[in-house]
């Protein structure tokens, strides 16, 4: 697919994304009437560069639904952070300089654990419960509070962290990013990639996904090219010559192209599914599929430098 056509591939987008953002200035996932945080950050990263008054509306939603602990919900209205705090701080690290916001986020962010931080889930883990294989010791974080640690919201948390506190990262963030670090190193599949939290389930091997694999990528992009994670990224290059998804072929190519993996061909081929079913993808797919075509032509909102 030539550049032109892509180009008008990725205003065709713009213009849908701007057409569904609510009267709050953020926006839904599809069709409701409730603020999605995740699509209202995937949306103000894809929109920032060149529609500023869209994506300042949503920044001011998100600066104006962050809770008073630092935390963001997963839903405008709801009253507990969640996962969606990591992509939030994402969005203000791609967007501006907002200081107070972020440190308050990071903060949060340093607090929050799995259940395998506390002492007695450890030792259940160790002693008791052998049905999973992984180090208790090395957690991450959830996507709600009050449960075990996932793949994805630890790989969010580790790159927020890691682009917010690139010039003076303290003595917590830099042990909880190592911790996130370690544990995503340590839950790796057996044969390469990710799977959405353990790698093994009663001595059964199991199946990495592409979309946990290629965030999990992102998270350890400036890491030591370590077995695992070149195991990962060979994992998602081949994998990814036979994704259908929208959003899952979008983040395998935002994910590869951090390790300076070929994604033309597979720009043109998600461009192409973009015109087959435009209309019935959730906002958030259709705004990281806009970031994946303009993968090369603006900063990586996701980019983690070493």
């Amino acid at each position: 697919m030539a550049r032109d056509a892509r180009q008008d591939r990725i205003s065709s987008l713009g213009e849908l994304l701007k057409s569904r953002q609510m009267n709050s200035g953020g926006w839904a996932y599809y069709g409701s009437g409730q603020e999605s945080i995740e699509a209202t950050c995937q949306c103000a990263i894809a929109l920032a560069p060149g529609a500023e008054a869209n994506s300042s509306a949503a920044i001011k939603l998100l600066l104006k639904s962050q809770l008073r602990d630092g935390g963001w919900p997963a839903f405008l209205g709801d009253s507990e952070g969640s996962w969606t705090t990591a992509l939030a701080l994402c969005a203000l690290n791609s967007t501006g300089n907002f200081a107070a916001a972020g440190e308050s986020a990071a903060c949060w962010l340093d607090a929050q654990r799995g259940i395998e931080g506390h002492w007695l889930w450890r030792w259940k883990f160790k002693t008791i419960d052998r049905s999973v294989r992984f180090d208790p010791d090395k957690y991450g974080w959830t996507w709600s509070r009050g449960a075990a640690s996932w793949a994805i919201p630890t790989a969010f948390s580790v790159v927020a962290l890691k682009q917010f506190t690139a010039c003076n990262r303290g003595h917590a963030s830099e042990k909880r990013v190592r911790l996130g670090v370690e544990m995503l190193l340590d839950r790796a599949c057996v044969g390469g990639g990710w799977n959405a939290g353990n790698s093994v389930v009663y001595d059964v091997p199991l199946k990495p996904n592409v979309e946990a694999t290629a965030i999990a990528l992102l998270a350890l992009q400036d890491e030591v090219r370590s077995p695992v994670i070149l195991a990962g990224v060979e994992w998602l290059r081949e994998s990814a010559a036979s994704v259908q998804s929208v959003e899952s072929l979008a983040w395998c190519i935002l994910s590869l192209f951090v390790y300076q993996e070929p994604v033309r061909e597979l720009k043109d081929r998600l461009a192409a599914k973009l015109s087959e079913n435009l209309g019935i993808v959730n906002t958030a797919a259709l705004a990281t599929a806009m970031l994946a075509l303009k993968c090369g032509e603006m900063i990586h909102p996701f980019e983690v430098l070493r």
